[in-house]
């Protein structure tokens, strides 16, 4: 799977389609391991976009996902997730200046 394919669709538990989007992908060079970071677009009770990850082996056609195994590795996405969220921040900062 890559970055150009913003958009996939998975099943749920009862055989429903769901349309998934890409929020990011990499390689971890230490586990060898390729993840995919993705939103459905629905809302948790917090009002906060659902995200959800996987990892995933970019050979299988298609693609398929599987959970993460690890802690480490929740903790990892959770990191890259709260990085890319502080530099959104910071653009929006830059563009409106001291007003927000």
């Amino acid at each position: 799977m890559e970055n150009k394919d913003f958009i996939f669709t998975v099943l749920d538990e009862d055989g429903n389609e769901i349309i998934c989007e890409v929020l990011f992908t990499y390689e971890d060079e230490k586990t060898g391991k390729n993840y995919i970071v993705y939103t459905d677009n629905t809302l948790d009770e917090n009002g906060d976009t659902k995200v959800f990850a996987s990892t995933f082996s970019p050979d299988e056609n298609p693609p398929r996902l599987h959970p993460l195994e690890t802690e480490e590795e929740w903790k990892q996405v959770e990191n890259i997730l709260e990085h890319l969220q502080s530099e959104i921040s910071d653009e929006d900062a830059d563009f409106f200046g001291d007003d927000i």
